[in-house]
């Protein structure tokens, strides 16, 4: 009988157990994954089996991340008694025929294993090696199936990783010679696609819980474990006034955590280290810190979660620990150029490497405030006056060179790297470059980590990313982006008109602003309250300058009502300020962004996926949900406010001229428009005549 391959949802119990069964039978070459593991992929849409005389003799559990355009494979098991019979093959053709619109497909192996020439066989070529996680830190090779797509944007994605505490339950399993009760559930950390992912590391709490272990062999043996994982070294004082603060609000919420005061303590320890370290996920299996999480949360913005949880939601909680924009608003950050004679203080904070530090690097940042060309060294303090970020930027004919880029040591180090390459994107538009060349031999490696998703890419050691000025077709945008002196830049990439809404997308940021309105990405128009309108954007302009430096303007959340208008992801949005009310500003579309998720659910569920990014309270998100009890929020980035806000008058006048049905119902609620629409709203909001 002929093998099917068949997808499986997270109904269908029996496809799933047999799965299950089957991976069970190889963990030790497949790596622990736990049953809600493959439920919740197959609620994505990541479970393929392969049936033969209804048993499950293969199958393959994949990613489709949300944030990044590829497919990221955990697991291709066919059962040893079926090898050779194609189903390997069958199982990544399905996968790449159902998800033609993704880049392409990442997975990791053991180098050990010698499965080089199976890989090989299924069209994937390697692509780099990391040492895994597991006892004998044997290396894995990452290795990639491309689907053709334009391969200058195959690597646009950041390397960054979910950086996780764990407790001393949890190194236990992964370290401990003793196997422990539910112990499956740690080591799934360990799985080798989970590798370039997730760090795993330790506080001082946890060292020492290793040093009261009273047998000795176990305590040496944990002990030397400890060397496999990033050590955190927070500030001691800082943590205990934040272990004060979470011990008087757990003892207050739920009193009768005074029984356990030894458990309770050292619980709120590892929380409050993981706070003050600047980290967000703190991964445990102790019922008592689990307990704990909610005020975890509520007090140290720390989410207290399952082992499991971290392998189920990697990519959400990651992006949430790295990118806490909401973290900076009321802030007191402030931009000011370095003052001469000022260089000297700046290499404690900034200096990255020994050949460029010391007297070296400040003589350097001297020589940039002397010579002929007008560089502009900007410096970005802390509301204690501490420099975090150190730029500095000058205009060379068509390209903005940047010979300095750092960032100190901060909790917001990662947010603020983020933020940095995106003013110099917004820089480099304002003033026509045409690209952007970072030359500093050492830039920090929060900046370096996060060039990827910007579409920066390493040329002569440098690092380099294009502005493509074009909203247009994608001849005309692939044409803007080849001009003369950047066609090595733009070497590989083949546009084509009804490009995958997913590989548009990729383009649009990588080669931001640019708008390939030929292709399958859809748009958008967003009706915004002024109030909202302001918060976000700061427009209508509040009374008091926001510092448009640290703007909300990478991303963002936005709340509706929970009905469908016809949303999908990705798309364009254009944002269309309503009646501003007497003596404001309002009835016209000020600024156009991407949008990357829709989700619909509870307040409280919302809030807790999404209050890192926004400005929004509690009380805002119930009244977005009304009587359904269910809101929308709408998550964006890379926000452009246009120069010149288009009117009602005018977005009216724009759609009769391109012959389109124009009624003011369309500005109650999201509607999708025609990108033709959309094409003409953004360069008349970006007219200069």
């Amino acid at each position: 009988m002929a093998v099917k391959v068949l997808p499986v949802s997270s109904a269908q119990d029996h496809l799933i157990e047999k799965a299950v069964a089957l991976g069970d039978r190889y963990t030790r070459t497949l790596g622990l994954m736990t049953p809600p593991a493959y439920r919740a992929m197959a609620d994505e849409g990541g479970l393929l089996v392969a049936v033969e005389d209804e048993e499950v003799v293969g199958y393959a559990l994949f990613g489709l991340p949300k944030r990044n355009p590829y497919i990221r494979l955990a697991h291709l098991c066919v059962a040893t008694e079926h090898r050779s019979k194609g189903i390997a093959r069958a199982l990544v053709e399905t996968i790449k025929r159902r998800h033609p619109q993704r880049l392409g497909v990442r997975a990791k192996c053991r180098r050990d294993y010698g499965l080089s020439g199976m890989w090989r066989s299924l069209g994937f070529v390697p692509q780099g090696e990391a040492r895994g996680r597991g006892r004998d830190g044997e290396f894995l090779d990452g290795w990639w199936l491309d689907f053709g797509h334009p391969d200058l944007f195959s690597s646009v994605e950041s390397n960054a990783l979910l950086v996780v505490t764990i407790d001393h339950q949890v190194f236990a399993d992964l370290s401990g010679l003793a196997d422990e009760e539910g112990a499956e559930e740690s080591r799934a950390l360990e799985a080798g696609w989970m590798t370039d992912l997730v760090e795993l590391a330790y506080t001082p709490q946890l060292v020492h819980q290793v040093r009261d272990i009273t047998e000795a062999t176990e305590r040496h043996h944990q002990r030397a474990a400890l060397s496999s994982l990033r050590q955190l070294a927070p500030d001691a004082d800082a943590v205990a006034q934040r272990s004060d603060e979470l011990h008087r609000a757990a003892t207050e919420s739920m009193p009768e955590l005074q029984g356990d005061v030894t458990a309770l303590r050292r619980g709120v320890r590892y929380i409050a280290e993981t706070s003050c370290a600047g980290l967000q996920v703190l991964a445990t299996r102790d019922p008592m810190l689990a307990r704990l999480a909610d005020v975890a949360w509520d007090v140290a913005r720390v989410r207290v979660v399952a082992p499991s949880t971290v392998t189920l939601h990697v990519d959400e909680l990651r992006q949430a620990q790295l990118y806490r924009p909401a973290d900076l608003l009321g802030t007191e950050f402030r931009v000011g150029e370095v003052a001469p004679g000022g260089e000297g203080e700046l290499v404690a904070f900034f200096e990255q490497d020994r050949l460029d530090g010391g007297s070296s690097f400040a003589d350097r940042l001297r020589s940039l405030g002397s010579d002929a060309v007008a560089w502009r060294r900007e410096l970005l303090r802390d509301g204690e006056g501490n420099p975090v970020a150190l730029y500095v930027w000058a205009l060379d004919g068509r390209t903005l060179l940047v010979p300095v880029l750092r960032t100190s040591t901060h909790h917001l180090e990662e947010s603020l790297a983020r933020q940095l390459l995106f003013l110099l994107k917004r820089l480099g538009r304002s003033y026509g470059a045409e690209s952007i060349c970072i030359t500093d031999p050492h830039p920090s490696a929060a900046a370096r980590s996060a060039s990827g998703d910007d579409g920066f890419f390493e040329r002569d050691g440098s690092l380099v990313a294009l502005l493509v000025h074009a909203c247009g077709s994608a001849a005309e945008v692939e044409a803007a982006a080849g001009g003369p002196g950047r066609e090595s830049a733009a070497k590989g990439a083949v546009l084509h008109a009804g490009m995958p809404a997913e590989v548009a997308a990729v383009v649009e940021r990588a080669w931001w602003p640019a708008k390939i309105v030929d292709s399958e990405l859809p748009s958008f128009l967003v009706p915004i309250k002024p109030r909202w309108s302001t918060e976000l954007f700061n427009v209508p302009a509040m009374l008091l300058p926001r510092g448009e430096a640290l703007g909300i303007s990478r991303e963002h959340v936005y709340y509706r009502a929970s009905g469908h208008r016809g949303e999908s992801v990705p798309a364009r949005l254009l944002w269309y300020v309503s009646d501003g009310g007497v003596g404001a500003e309002g009835q016209m579309v000020v600024a156009s962004s991407r949008l990357d998720e829709v989700v619909i659910d509870a307040p409280d569920t919302l809030l807790s996926q999404f209050e890192h990014l926004g400005v929004y309270g509690r009380a805002d998100v119930v009244e977005a949900a009304g009587n359904s009890g269910q809101a929308m929020a709408l998550r964006f980035s890379d926000t452009e406010i246009f120069p010149r806000p288009v009117t009602l008058r005018r977005l009216a006048s724009l759609a009769e001229g391109l012959g389109l049905p124009w009624s003011s119902n369309l500005l109650i609620s999201l509607t999708k428009i025609s990108n033709k629409l959309f094409q003409a709203v953004y360069q008349e909001g970006h007219r200069t005549t």
